[in-house]
């Protein structure tokens, strides 16, 4: 997959996770160094967004987001930004985990590593049962994230597993 960013063209060094795939548990860093864990089955719908760099219109959609869970009654969903390394300040987001990507795993595992070795602008949903619903893998990274699809897959997402299994 081509991605440009103003002048330049980049690829995706894999293909990206897609939908219907069990989502692999990756450790993260935050600010502070501490080490937490994402993806995987854990319970909860997961909102996993991986970026190249952060900026005030990325920051916007994440506030975006935020209010639209408040008023959507959307609450117990891990939500996670996710950077290459620590070139990129993390931001001080409420109820938002923000890590590096330390050991290359997440970038990885869900085949979102560019070619210069930083993280394509992407959005995964991982449902509770830990298999990716949704995905959103940007071809242009100063384009911004589809919030209205996002929120619809997410409210999906979020109701469609009981915990019951296919009889109950």
């Amino acid at each position: 997959m081509q991605i440009t960013y103003q002048n330049s063209t980049l690829l995706l060094e894999d293909l990206p996770l897609d939908v219907g795939y069990a989502s692999e548990k990756v450790s993260l860093k935050n600010r502070s160094g501490e080490t937490f864990v994402i993806g995987g089955q854990n319970g909860s719908t997961q909102l996993l967004i991986s970026v190249p760099f952060i900026d005030n219109s990325l920051i916007a959609q994440l506030n975006e987001l935020n209010t639209l869970f408040s008023l959507n009654a959307l609450g117990g969903i891990t939500k996670a930004l996710v950077v290459a390394n620590d070139k990129q300040e993390l931001p001080a987001l409420d109820e938002w985990l923000c890590g590096y990507d330390y050991d290359e795993a997440y970038g990885d595992y869900y085949g979102v590593r560019l070619s210069n070795k930083e993280l394509a602008k992407s959005l995964f949903i991982i449902s509770k049962d830990g298999a990716v619903f949704y995905h959103e893998i940007l071809d242009d990274l100063d384009a911004p994230f589809s919030i209205d699809k996002a929120l619809s897959k997410i409210v999906a997402a979020n109701s469609c597993y009981t915990g019951k299994g296919c009889h109950g």
